[in-house]
């Protein structure tokens, strides 16, 4: 497109993109954006190499002249968006990339890969924290992802309130707080399960988490106690009929004096076995499948679509009528409105102008989209181990906006309706 576009004398024309997505994935009731950080960081870094300009020119799958322009490419326009951990819904403009068509439609795949990952991840992962009800949850699924999506998908998760991963790299590079537990292989490894807990408890100290399951839980308890002392500070579980299984630990914790110490749990964890352990015993949990894989429904859907073009000084509203896929054309300021109570009950998207320049009718409407670049400069307040700490601040209270309702964990419609006006 840009070869072509280039040839033709277009590729300089003024263009606005948006991503939206159409229908929210796996009918849930709201979606949480994701990966706004890092695809700033990943624009400011999107450059051509000389090994890779030569592979395009030795494939002749662009000009040489498309091949020049390569050479020197960098960001040069502006990026809104709502705010990383904002909640989106249907047709939510949550990116919009003002640019010459050239520049905003290279960044199409590099901005659709990041926002529809990580925002999969946070949306099964909000699920989970609601399922929780409080009670912290680790992600652990570094072993069924790959492993640079392993890193987005831990980030992916806190923001989305996850308290910790088990994945060093997330908490190297984002500041995510670290956690793990051995596996069943430390315990194998050693001539008894009593002599794995010695070796555990002789490097890590009584506040260790024990894994009990490798053989028989209740032996594996009294063992653990045994060795650590009633200080354990907690078992994991790891198999077995859990709402069952964590009764009967409670009580042979309690039993041998270690009431302190607590249960976490991990299995093959989604957000609806996380809810059937509302009533549980348990203290923690951990989760790996479901989470990077979104719980079922592993990207957001999102679209990045060309909405409106600059003619002289004016923008022209331009958009797809395809059946089934049809877009809004124009410039989008979208307010979420809330009534008085602070209740967010729809989310209305000005087009064109907006109103009086896209600021809020009322006091009761919250913009919603932000500066992210502007005129190729980075807000760096959204990027790095503090801008995920804002993210996932931004995140709770956002959702803390959300009727009631939104927190079903059933296939539901949207729990607020877009309005378009203008």
């Amino acid at each position: 497109m840009v070869d072509a576009a280039m040839a033709r004398g277009t590729a300089d024309r003024e263009c606005m993109f948006e991503v939206f997505a159409r229908r929210l994935p796996g009918a849930r009731r709201y979606g949480i954006v994701a990966g706004t950080g890092r695809l700033l960081d990943l624009i400011r870094e999107f450059r051509f190499s000389d090994a890779e300009l030569d592979w395009l020119r030795e494939n002749r799958v662009v000009s040489g002249s498309t091949l020049d322009w390569l050479a020197d490419y960098r960001f040069t326009g502006s990026v809104w968006g709502y705010r990383e951990g904002e909640v989106y819904f249907p047709n939510s403009p949550v990116l919009v990339v003002e640019s010459t068509f050239a520049e905003g439609v290279i960044l199409e795949t590099l901005v659709l890969s990041v926002l529809n990952y990580d925002s999969a991840v946070a949306n099964a992962a909000s699920r989970m924290v609601t399922a929780a009800m409080g009670r912290p949850v680790a992600e652990m699924g570094s072993r069924r992802a790959n492993e640079e999506a392993a890193v987005a998908a831990a980030r992916a998760a806190y923001i989305a309130g996850f308290s910790a991963t088990s994945n060093l790299e997330a908490g190297r590079t984002w500041g995510i707080p670290t956690m793990g537990t051995a596996a069943h292989a430390f315990t194998l490894l050693h001539d008894t399960e009593e002599d794995a807990f010695r070796a555990q408890v002789a490097a890590l100290g009584v506040g260790t988490t024990l894994l009990v399951d490798t053989y028989d839980v209740q032996q594996g308890i009294a063992t653990a106690v045994a060795v650590a002392g009633p200080q354990l500070g907690a078992v994991r579980l790891d198999s077995g009929d859990l709402p069952t299984l964590v009764v009967e630990v409670r009580k042979q914790l309690d039993s041998l004096g270690a009431t302190g110490t607590k249960i976490t749990v991990t299995s093959d964890l989604d957000e609806h076995a996380i809810a059937t352990l509302a009533a549980a015993p348990v203290d923690s949990y951990g989760v790996g499948t479901s989470v990077v894989t979104g719980s079922g429904a592993p990207a957001a859907g999102m679209v990045y679509k060309l909405v409106a073009r600059k003619d002289g000084d004016s923008w022209v509203a331009v958009a797809k009528n395809s059946d089934g896929k049809a877009s809004v054309g124009g410039r989008k300021y979208p307010v979420r409105r809330l009534n008085g109570r602070g209740v967010a009950r729809e989310e209305i998207i000005f087009v064109g102008e907006g109103p009086e320049g896209g600021e809020p009718v009322g006091a009761s409407d919250r913009p919603l989209l932000v500066p992210l670049i502007t005129d190729g400069e980075i807000d760096e307040s959204h990027t790095g181990p503090a801008g995920t700490a804002r993210a996932r601040e931004h995140r709770a209270s956002a959702l803390a906006e959300l009727p009631q309702g939104a927190f079903r964990l059933g296939r539901g419609d949207p729990i607020l309706q877009t309005v378009y006006q203008g």
